[in-house]
């Protein structure tokens, strides 16, 4: 069993998702202990929404799910490393395939990738 340090970082440890295949890095999340243990069970990730304080099912509602291939946990038992296959193209709720899709160009951000999906449509809100 793989015993990450939870209790000593206030329940909550900063998960990041990158693509299997390309190295890409899709999003950063965050995981509670019941997270860890769902996405170990299942294979999907499931990580811990702290703005609706519960389990979010990566992909439950927009059908983009990450399928895990791989978890790397750094030395201090504090993170860890969804290595994914993204499956419906894209990881970030704004429709783009990363979440990283701002750049930064002197004192400004440039988006630096297109839509995948329509967030509206996606999301029906």
């Amino acid at each position: 069993m793989v015993e990450l340090k939870f209790k000593e970082r206030g329940g909550l440890l900063p998960a990041i998702a990158q693509d299997f295949a390309t190295g890409e890095i899709l999003m950063q999340a965050f995981i509670n202990e019941e997270a860890w243990q769902e996405t170990l069970k299942t294979g999907r990730a499931v990580y811990f929404s702290r703005s609706r304080s519960k389990l979010w099912r990566k992909g439950e509602e927009s059908g983009n799910v990450q399928l895990v291939k791989e978890i790397l946990v750094d030395c201090d038992f504090d993170s860890v490393i969804f290595k994914v296959e993204q499956i419906g193209g894209a990881a970030c709720h704004t429709g783009h395939r990363s979440c990283y899709f701002n750049r930064v160009e002197g004192d400004t951000l440039v988006e630096c990738s297109e839509q995948v999906f329509d967030p509206e449509k996606v999301y029906k809100k």
